[in-house]
């Protein structure tokens, strides 16, 4: 059975950062595209950024510069660095694992799902 764990939310005062992990387990994703995406309240889930099997990664374009993903197939792990951390980067975040093996950008095309940290940026 395929499951996704996220870890390392939490609170974080503005301007400060903090790093994602998600592990996987349940098979080996190393050919496959993953993803982090998060969800405010009382708005839509939104693609934070992918990485491919390779390493080739893609950004949402608002978030570019500020935000890093990266991962380790040996431990079946991605991350997700946030630096300079804002009020609106306030939000439930997902990692996600789509049988696809490019830098997915499309949430309907992501096939497994985390259950989602809590990041809450303090002004």
């Amino acid at each position: 059975q395929v499951q996704l764990v996220e870890s390392g939310g939490g609170l974080v005062q503005a301007g400060g950062s903090l790093r994602l992990a998600c592990a996987a387990s349940g098979r080996t994703f190393e050919s496959n595209g993953m993803g982090w995406f998060r969800q405010a309240p009382g708005k839509e889930r939104e693609f934070i950024a992918s990485i491919s099997w390779s390493g080739m990664t893609s950004y949402a374009d608002s978030l570019k510069g500020r935000f890093t993903i990266s991962r380790d197939n040996a431990k079946n792990t991605i991350y997700l660095q946030m630096n300079s951390m804002k009020s609106e980067d306030t939000a439930v975040y997902y990692c996600a694992v789509s049988n696809l093996s490019g830098p997915v950008v499309v949430m309907s095309l992501y096939d497994y799902w985390g259950q989602g940290t809590q990041v809450t940026v303090s002004s």
